[in-house]
């Protein structure tokens, strides 16, 4: 009688459950690896710093995005520039089982950086990871709208409320040259 109860209700759970996206949480990563799948490759772009002590300074980053070999996740480094100085910059993030995704941003909070210590991936063209640095809450977030743009915002959680206070758009460019000539 169980086994028939439970053929009759899994389809009917599994049909309402995928248009709301539960069917790849529950069944797979496929969303999760699509998304990650879709940060390979190299970007650049400006960046401002929204809120807080250097509000108003713009940099350019660039970036090379790579998938870890057999896991779910992703590693963008890099540098940006705020005029002649440049930093080196960087994010690790992977699924860590049941723990969900873990990484750092600059190095963690061991270095420079802030802790990821939780996140999913919404949809495979967006992303939200948990940052945590001491007493230092908030979020990453990032978003492939289309093949070749990316945008990153870093929000950090003042009195219950999520302000911005980083904000980058990143293009995808080619390791092809435009316009390059070829020899004879």
């Amino acid at each position: 009688m169980r086994s028939v109860i439970l053929s009759c209700v899994l389809p009917v759970t599994v049909a309402l459950a995928a248009p709301l996206g539960l069917v790849g949480k529950a069944f797979g990563a496929e969303p999760d690896r699509q998304f990650f799948r879709s940060v390979e490759g190299k970007w650049v772009g400006p960046g401002e710093i929204i809120a807080g002590k250097y509000k108003g300074t713009k940099f350019t980053c660039n970036f090379n995005g790579s998938t870890p070999d057999g896991k779910v996740g992703m590693s963008l480094d890099g540098d940006c520039r705020v005029g002649v100085f440049t930093q080196k910059m960087s994010a690790t993030v992977e699924r860590k089982g049941r723990e969900g995704y873990k990484g750092n941003f600059m190095g963690g909070s061991a270095g420079n950086g802030l802790d990821i210590i939780g996140g999913n991936v919404v949809d495979p063209q967006k992303v939200v990871f948990t940052i945590n640095r001491n007493q230092l809450n908030g979020v990453m977030q990032a978003r492939i709208p289309d093949d070749n743009s990316m945008t990153v915002t870093v929000a950090v959680r003042v009195n219950k409320q999520l302000v911005p206070v980083i904000g980058m758009s990143l293009k995808r460019v080619d390791s092809v040259e435009v316009g390059s000539i070829a020899k004879n």
